[in-house]
């Protein structure tokens, strides 16, 4: 199965947790009530309780936007230029995208050339959006799990998991589009974005206020836990490389001027 496939993006839950189409899942529940005793149904209660805390795939809500948060955003999407990330050097960029190549998941990424361009496009949007693009990288494994073509319960779309209103909102209206790569990461980016910007720079806040799930820790947690795994460790040969450089600027690097004694 590859990209050009639909998915509809499931909420992960635990090992005995209820998974049931909405009216299975009541009619179940009533069979629950009609048959347990009182103590039955207060523990049920309570368990369920429980489960509604824990973590469920949200979906960023609407708000009204200022004109010119508006004419920012709507100008930052319609922009193409070609996405070019920036590395330090071309050491650097070969080391990066094998070392991110390696860690995507072959079922939906199975070409080395599908990989690369997917991961050249998440660098340069995360990284114009002023994003660390290893993070980017986590909240992608979180919302779809590198699924172009993923589809929420509540219409979510796409990489980023973006929800369709933003098409219209900053967009050309046409929904669609966010099942096309550059196009889900660049809102997807410039939405974490200006939420960061709404809550100060406060990214454990921003990324609550991305899922809708605002003054709750799952969605953050779980996306700072998968960033880790997104971390660049530079290989022994670019880290010499590295050293080398370095010392390379040392040595030809003017001395500072003796400084002169004052007369």
């Amino acid at each position: 199965m590859h990209d050009n496939d639909l998915h509809v993006h499931q909420p992960v839950t635990k090992p005995g947790s209820l998974l049931l189409h909405p009216v299975r899942k009541f009619s179940a529940l009533n069979r629950l009530f009609a048959t347990s005793s009182l103590v039955h149904r207060l523990l049920l209660v309570v368990a369920l309780g429980v489960a509604a805390t824990g973590v469920e795939a949200g979906q960023q809500q609407y708000e009204p936007l200022a004109a010119s948060v508006r004419s920012a955003l709507a100008a930052a999407v319609s922009d193409r230029s070609p996405p070019e990330p920036v590395f330090a050097s071309v050491n650097h960029r070969v080391d990066w995208l094998a070392s991110m190549s390696e860690r995507l998941p072959r079922r939906w990424k199975p070409e080395l050339q599908q990989r690369v361009e997917f991961l050249k496009t998440v660098r340069y949007e995360a990284s114009r959006a002023g994003l660390d693009p290893q993070l980017v990288l986590g909240l992608i494994e979180v919302e779809s799990y590198f699924r172009r073509y993923a589809v929420s319960h509540a219409g979510a779309r796409g990489y980023m998991q973006v929800m369709p209103f933003w098409a219209s909102l900053i967009g050309d209206g046409d929904a669609t589009k966010l099942f096309d790569a550059r196009t889900n990461l660049r809102f997807g980016c410039l939405i974490l974005r200006h939420y960061l910007d709404i809550e100060k720079g406060d990214m454990f806040r921003a990324l609550a206020r991305y899922n809708g799930s605002l003054g709750r820790p799952e969605y953050p947690n779980a996306v700072f836990n998968a960033a880790r795994k997104w971390e660049y460790r530079p290989s022994l040969q670019q880290a010499q490389a590295d050293n080398t450089g370095q010392a390379m600027l040392s040595a030809i690097s003017p001395a500072p001027a003796p400084a002169t004694a004052a007369r």
